[in-house]
């Protein structure tokens, strides 16, 4: 039986500011990346979407960012590495201390949007940045984009990971993302979303956008919940899966 992990974006809102339609997409999903503060989110945003996390029996994770609430955590910054060190530490450890006060635990760590694209060309910066939340919690599991430097960084720590790959997202032959600057690099039709997400997980590779086939693992697959698309490309994605006879589970890891 093929299973895969469905996760997404969250709790990216911000006081007034809302982003995104969270209580329709935890319905649908299995795993949530919620924000903890950096490039978005709040204290209430963080206890409310993972209460409804817990409400969904979906999976809980801390992803944090470049502190930019400004640039939604997408502008590449370049800063000391012990500073962002412990900009992440302060991140997870929100993350943490509020799943426990509501009764849950954060089971994995995504890093969001420019750190992300970052760790996956630099595998020291990825591996200093996810010992940096292994040093705040030892037992997360690191979700990792596919092929990319940030496997090579959770593989050479011997720490437990989730290859993810995007349903909304284009791929370079390097199995990094297409820039979010050029033409069609993020995916708005939800039909091809699903499409190419069934095309991936049967093929057991990452097709790029020259039509590469990069072979991986596919722990998860992730979608953006900030486009207003989010919930329609989750829909048609899950569908897509389970016409196709997959199974949509959470990825498992030593807190399944």
């Amino acid at each position: 039986m093929t299973t895969v992990d469905l996760n997404a974006d969250m709790g990216e809102s911000f006081g007034p500011w809302t982003m995104g339609d969270d209580a329709s997409l935890m319905k649908i999903i299995t795993s949530a990346n919620i924000a903890c503060g950096g490039h978005g989110g709040d204290a209430d945003v963080m206890a409310s979407t993972m209460r409804m996390a817990v409400e969904n029996d979906v999976g809980i994770g801390a992803h944090p960012g470049f502190m930019d609430l400004a640039g939604f955590g997408r502008n590449r910054i370049s800063m000391p590495r012990k500073t962002l060190q412990n900009q992440i530490r302060y991140q997870v450890a929100a993350s943490v201390g509020m799943a426990r006060s509501i009764g849950a635990s954060v089971r994995h760590l995504k890093l969001h949007g420019a750190i992300g694209n970052m760790t996956s060309e630099d595998e020291q910066m990825a591996r200093d940045l996810f010992e940096a939340a292994l040093s705040v919690q030892s037992d997360l599991i690191v979700v990792v984009l596919a092929g990319t430097a940030q496997q090579r960084a959770a593989e050479s720590l011997g720490v437990p990971y989730a290859t993810e790959i995007f349903a909304d997202r284009a791929y370079n032959d390097d199995a990094t993302l297409v820039d979010r600057s050029k033409p069609n690099a993020v995916i708005h039709d939800a039909d091809l979303a699903g499409r190419r997400m069934v095309e991936m997980v049967k093929a057991g590779a990452i097709i790029t956008d020259s039509g590469k086939h990069i072979p991986t693992r596919i722990d998860t697959i992730c979608l953006h919940g900030d486009t207003k698309e989010a919930v329609q490309i989750a829909g048609s994605v899950r569908k897509a899966l389970e016409e196709a006879g997959i199974t949509l589970q959470r990825f498992a890891g030593p807190s399944a």
